[in-house]
């Protein structure tokens, strides 16, 4: 979005994209679905997702556990 100089007003009326999912996944508080990113990619001309089929054994990346709101003690 930078890089083209859309705003996420301008990126949800190229993409059909609602607004509000846009910032919502700027901001990281929601993953967007398939659909979304498949829609992103094609407005912006750029691969979001990593091209995982293209992954070698011992490449591919791991999930982080997000930090516990109830540490152990």
């Amino acid at each position: 979005m930078t890089m083209q100089q859309l705003s996420a007003n301008k990126l949800a009326q190229r993409s059909g994209v609602n607004r509000q999912v846009i910032t919502n996944v700027l901001n990281g508080t929601v993953w967007p679905d398939l659909l979304t990113i498949v829609d992103l990619e094609v407005t912006l001309g750029v691969q979001l997702w990593p091209d995982h089929l293209n992954w070698h054994e011992g490449d591919v990346p791991t999930m982080r556990a997000a930090p516990s709101d109830h540490p152990t003690e």
